[in-house]
């Protein structure tokens, strides 16, 4: 009869700081503060990439368009695209079509954007209506201080920047809420019926103009100030793209600042992670590549978001820049022969809502980067689901690196779900897996990380794109 020791066989989750020795345990530390000062300056999609380029740049990477051919191994080379999404390769010793080793992020986030005709004067006072971008809950996005950041292309063709409400002495916008007191209905509605979308309108003014010819002076006096400010009129709105985030910095949460709470971490925590894996690797057997997407909260549509061609034409431009010569059947074998993860966050257990999770397939906080076999809703519907081979691939990669990893699903099986950019990858033929961290609060204003899963998760893309 076989006798086994204590957990000789059987599986459990590691801590990862448990197993961290004493210079780890700093360099978790020092991550974590260096994040926090990436997602203070990264609050929308647009800022990321511009970001990630100035980081990129600042650690040998040029411009793909830019570079002779050929590209040689250790090259460094990326793109924007459309000033909203953007992605990286390092040339490794092999050649592209025996296959590469992709890891794949979005850098947008829920947030409320503003109409094309946001401004409006009610009762004395000014607004700003929105749209929501994203799956929110409505609810929690009222009484809070919100910052405005974005572009405006005014008639001439130039840009004006706009990043209103994170200074100290910034103003800032809000949604207000109804008072308890008057309430009664609005408490006795269903949570998607008491908060309509369209009553997602922030306040940005009250003073008026001192012209009483003028039908809506408060209006008029928020017109005079943004033109004043930034040179603009009304019907610049038209060709703006003009976000309301929230105005909070990142923060350390907890006695012992081991989590971390900001706005958009989902997905800009494994974006961020991603970088510091692609800036950390210097001549890989295989060469690496690092997308950071657009569009993935709305479906990854447009051409910024995965669905579009610009992730092909990047390989059909490395595949030119390095053999001299490009086809459509080469561009195809690469695709096949290639290895990818879907960087993206799963839901940690929350003590407060466990019952909607089944806990021997729950991710956790503190317990490394989450392995995805699958995601998807309703019978793994929209989902990848990884072959069981590439499991075994990626297992092996993490474990041989000492890696400390976890799996975990989205929730129970008919509770909801959720879906990533996996699909659209495996659509070229390759293998992909999601694979990101855990988070308290997802798709709220203020999401929660674990420093220890943070630091893990880029040791893991390291490992993954390092070879």
């Amino acid at each position: 009869m076989l006798v086994a020791e204590k957990n000789q066989f059987a599986y459990s989750r590691r801590i990862v700081w448990e197993h961290l020795i004493s210079h780890e345990r700093e360099a978790m530390l020092h991550m974590g503060e260096d994040f926090k000062r990436y997602m203070k300056r990264a609050k929308t999609e647009r800022e990321t990439v511009i970001l990630t380029r100035e980081i990129a740049e600042n650690n040998g990477y040029k411009p793909v368009e830019k570079v002779l051919s050929p590209l040689k191994s250790g090259d460094r080379v990326y793109q924007v695209i459309k000033g909203k999404a953007l992605i990286m390769a390092i040339i490794g010793e092999r050649p592209l079509d025996e296959g590469v080793n992709i890891i794949g992020a979005h850098v947008d986030s829920p947030r409320l954007d503003l109409k094309v005709h946001p401004l409006y004067e009610h009762s004395g006072l000014a607004l700003l209506k929105s749209h929501y971008y994203g799956g929110i809950k409505k609810y929690q996005w009222l009484s809070l201080p919100l910052a405005l950041h974005g572009v405006v292309i005014r008639n001439d063709g130039s840009k004006i920047d706009i990043c209103l409400g994170e200074d100290d002495g910034d103003p800032v916008f809000t949604i207000t809420d109804i008072l308890p007191h008057l309430a009664k209905e609005q408490m006795d509605k269903k949570v998607t019926e008491a908060f309509p979308g369209e009553s997602l309108n922030a306040l940005c003014g009250s003073l008026p103009i001192e012209n009483n010819d003028i039908k809506e002076r408060v209006k008029e006096s928020i017109l005079g100030i943004l033109n004043r400010q930034y040179g603009i009129i009304e019907e610049d709105f038209i060709s703006a793209e003009l976000e309301l985030v929230p105005a909070i910095s990142p923060r350390d949460v907890g006695l012992d600042r081991s989590l971390v709470g900001a706005y958009g971490q989902d997905d800009r925590v494994c974006a961020y992670g991603l970088l510091m894996a692609m800036i950390g690797i210097n001549r890989p057997i295989n060469t690496s590549v690092g997308i950071f997407a657009d569009k993935e909260e709305i479906g990854s549509v447009g051409n910024t978001g995965m669905q579009s061609n610009f992730f092909a034409n990047f390989m059909a431009e490395l595949l030119n820049k390095t053999t001299g010569q490009y086809n459509d059947l080469m561009l195809r074998r690469t695709m096949r022969f290639s290895r990818a993860l879907s960087a993206d966050v799963n839901a940690a257990v929350d003590p407060g809502f466990e019952d909607v999770m089944e806990k021997n397939n729950a991710a956790r906080l503190g317990c490394g980067p989450v392995v995805t076999k699958y995601t998807g809703s309703g019978g793994k519907k929209g989902a990848n689901d990884a072959h069981a081979e590439f499991m075994a691939r990626v297992r092996k990669i993490f474990n041989d690196h000492h890696i400390i990893w976890q799996t975990g699903e989205l929730g129970k099986v008919d509770q909801g779900g959720g879906g990533t950019i996996a699909y659209m990858l495996a659509n070229y033929g390759m293998d992909v897996v999601d694979c990101g961290i855990a988070l308290l609060g997802m798709h709220s204003p203020f999401e929660i990380s674990h420093k220890a899963d943070i630091y893990m998760m880029y040791k893991g893309y390291k490992a993954f794109l390092d070879l």
